[in-house]
């Protein structure tokens, strides 16, 4: 959850995980989230002066998004990005290992390579 400036660029600030929100979401080791608990989501963002602007998941392998991933995001608007973890983040992940995909709109999506990621995606306070 975070901020958008005048640009359109989002700030991460702050974060909820999908199981706060619905308690059943990765008892199949997949993620599935149940519609009826974004607004729950909707509530915190609104409390907290906050909207969504990515989510993350992690792949056992590599970060290519899968066929579910694009038929499916999270947020189905355009600019919402999706952060894919590579090894279940587990061990040392670096920046430019994570998969970025930004929603276009219409079921379309953006990949965003490898050597733009570290721009795309910064770190700092």
């Amino acid at each position: 959850m975070g901020q958008r400036d005048e640009q359109g660029r989002a700030r991460i600030i702050d974060f909820v995980l999908y199981d706060d929100l619905d308690p059943n979401s990765l008892s199949t080791g997949i993620v599935r989230f149940n519609g009826r608990y974004f607004s729950e989501l909707w509530a915190i963002c609104e409390a907290r002066g906050l909207t969504v602007v990515a989510d993350v998941h992690t792949h056992g392998r590599g970060v290519a998004q899968s066929a579910s991933d694009q038929a499916h995001p999270m947020i189905a608007r355009s600019g919402h990005v999706a952060l894919i973890v590579p090894n279940f983040a587990r061990g040392t992940i670096h920046r430019p290992d994570v998969g970025i995909y930004r929603y276009c709109g219409g079921g379309r999506w953006e990949t965003i390579p490898p050597r733009s990621r570290r721009a795309f995606f910064t770190l700092g306070l």
